[in-house]
């Protein structure tokens, strides 16, 4: 069902190769999709998918941005730039995604467990559910056949769980048993994030906003980024070396990738460990308070989202939101000049294209979270 022969297969093919074979890909399908035709039936890898409604608004024209309406084809032409690197940021990791098939103007469907019937070429996993005593079933987007099947199907978010369904030499004796029992999935690799985990979210309010949450405003942003590289001066400190990106709302997500040998429960208390030593350096700028209405002026440092079952927006993932914002992964040095309202997605291939990946190769480059906060070196590797 995983399909996990079938990716190492594809893995063990030389880097520059998959590169070529990859461009090559994208110029056919970006030709593909460059008709007048409302209904298509493509051909992604060997894969045939149909998409239909091309013209059809996701997105619609933002006059405060300049920017047109952006349609189910625009939206398509996007991903297929980005696909090398959005799916690296994906692949092999139970998805949680967010539907709205008629545009953001539209109703939203949460799906996590598809009742419809799945393309062949969708790979799934069983998990078992502890609140339901029985598996469900969660889709995994490993290939591009996949990622724009979502995306016709009104996918216009993607969220992915922090652990991977897949073993390696990180993850020491964990099992890749999921649907058994509670006990089986508890000592799985899906027990084992990749990353701890920072949501930076600022509580400062613009003024006017009608909504329970803050709109997005310059000088809350830079009180989180603000954050931000306090965070990261801890996390060095500890010989840590963390990544940044933009949440594609208001905030930030910081992340530490680390190799497979700690639980949640542990991640999630190291976490907390270093949000609450930012805050007992700086309480009047910072809150860890889960009370939305204690947050208020302050950025909220959350870390209970280093959780199983719990998911972030994966990098080059746009946001449902007015002038469709895409969560953007960054160079510190980035930072401290970045605008994330100007990252959108008219806007965002250009970006890519132009600078790649910021958080490209992380996932082989993951450090030894235990060993460092015992006064070892991180050891990367």
């Amino acid at each position: 069902m995983i399909g996990a022969g079938a990716q190492r297969g594809l893995r063990a093919r030389p880097r520059a190769a998959r590169r070529r074979d990859a461009a090559d890909s994208a110029k056919r399908l970006l030709a593909a999709l460059e008709g007048g035709e409302d209904n298509l039936r493509i051909e992604v890898d060997d894969h045939i998918v149909d998409v239909t409604h091309l013209s059809r608004i996701y997105w619609p024209g933002e006059r405060r941005f300049g920017q047109q309406a952006i349609t189910k084809r625009d939206y398509l032409r996007y991903l297929i730039v980005v696909a090398p690197a959005l799916l690296a940021h994906v692949r092999d990791r139970p998805l949680t995604l967010f539907r709205w098939p008629e545009g953001v103007t539209g109703r939203r469907h949460l799906e996590k467990h598809w009742n419809m019937r799945l393309p062949d070429f969708v790979e799934r996993v069983d998990v078992f559910s502890e609140s339901k005593g029985r598996t469900d079933q969660y889709i995994l987007c490993n290939n591009v056949a996949t990622l724009l099947w979502l995306a016709h199907m009104g996918v216009l978010e993607f969220h992915a769980w922090h652990s991977r369904v897949v073993p390696s030499s990180d993850a020491g004796g964990a099992t890749a048993d999921f649907a058994s029992s509670l006990d089986a999935l508890q000592h799985s690799l899906l027990e084992l994030p990749d990353y701890l985990l920072f949501d930076l979210d600022p509580f400062i309010y613009a003024g006017g906003e009608k909504a329970r949450e803050p709109s997005f405003n310059a000088p809350a942003f830079a009180r989180a980024v603000d954050v931000a590289n306090r965070l990261r001066d801890v996390l060095e400190n500890l010989g840590l070396v963390p990544l940044v990106k933009t949440s594609g709302k208001t905030g930030l997500h910081v992340i530490v990738p680390i190799r497979r040998t700690l639980r949640y429960a542990d991640v999630r208390d190291i976490a907390g460990l270093i949000a609450g030593h930012l805050l007992r350096q700086d309480p009047r700028a910072i809150t860890v308070e889960w009370n939305v209405s204690k947050r208020r002026g302050k950025v909220f440092v959350d870390t209970n989202m280093n959780a199983r079952g719990k998911s972030i927006s994966v990098p080059f993932s746009p946001r449902a939101l007015p002038g469709a914002p895409v969560s953007m992964p960054l160079a510190w040095d980035e930072l401290q000049r970045v605008d994330p309202m100007a990252i959108r997605l008219p806007a965002a291939a250009a970006w890519f294209a132009k600078r790649g990946d910021a958080w490209r190769g992380w996932i082989d480059d993951k450090q030894d979270l235990a060993r460092a906060l015992t006064g070892g070196a991180a050891d990367r590797h």
